[in-house]
């Protein structure tokens, strides 16, 4: 079950293989893929994953970032040995991963509503977005499942629980609806548990 992707400048694809506890690398052209992280059955040492839900690239320092969801971690793959990773935040359940122009890496908690932004190495990251409990407000999210960052450091969140996406402006207090907020449903100003999103 391939939960979240991501496609580098080379138009090489990644794909966090949910129940097959693996990250899977697919290069253009190719008919089969290549494990690249996990693929040691479900586990939490560190060359196994749990049910990883997300993928990204940290180009700096040419390593996956793992949202390990069954393990309540985010774990850094290196792409030259591949043999195991490194817990870089602990007790955190996250989809949602996304890294900006500075190399700040920004993650979803979707237990605590809320959305950090983590320097590599830093022991606590800086409250972005939500940490108001869960909730409807603006301020507030239920279930932010995945985000984006652009240029402007503005971040956009799929608030599944509140069928919405939210754009929170860099040191906004609060949100911004940009897509559906208008209940469940299924007409143009509607939306029905979003998961991920992308912006152009």
């Amino acid at each position: 079950m391939p939960y979240g992707i991501y496609i580098d400048h080379d138009q090489t694809i990644y794909v966090a293989d949910y129940q097959n506890h693996r990250i899977i690398e697919w290069k253009k052209g190719e008919t089969n893929g290549k494990i690249v992280a996990g693929g040691k059955g479900e586990g939490s040492q560190n060359d196994q994953l749990n049910r990883p839900s997300n993928v990204i690239i940290d180009q700096k320092n040419d390593s996956l970032i793992i949202s390990d969801s069954g393990n309540s971690r985010i774990v850094r793959w290196s792409r030259q040995n591949g043999r195991d990773g490194e817990t870089i935040i602990s007790n955190i359940r996250s989809n949602g991963l996304a890294m900006d122009n500075n190399n700040y890496l920004y993650v979803c908690d979707e237990e605590k509503d809320e959305v950090r932004r983590w320097k590599i190495g830093e022991k606590n990251g800086i409250l972005v977005a939500g940490g108001n409990g869960k909730g409807n407000h603006l301020n507030q999210f239920n279930h932010p499942m995945n985000i984006f960052v652009d240029q402007n450091d503005s971040i956009y969140v799929s608030d599944m629980g509140n069928n919405r996406v939210m754009k929170w402006m860099k040191g906004a207090k609060e949100g911004i609806i940009v897509a559906g907020g208008q209940g469940e449903g299924n007409s143009l100003k509607q939306l029905s548990g979003p998961y991920g999103i992308i912006v152009d």
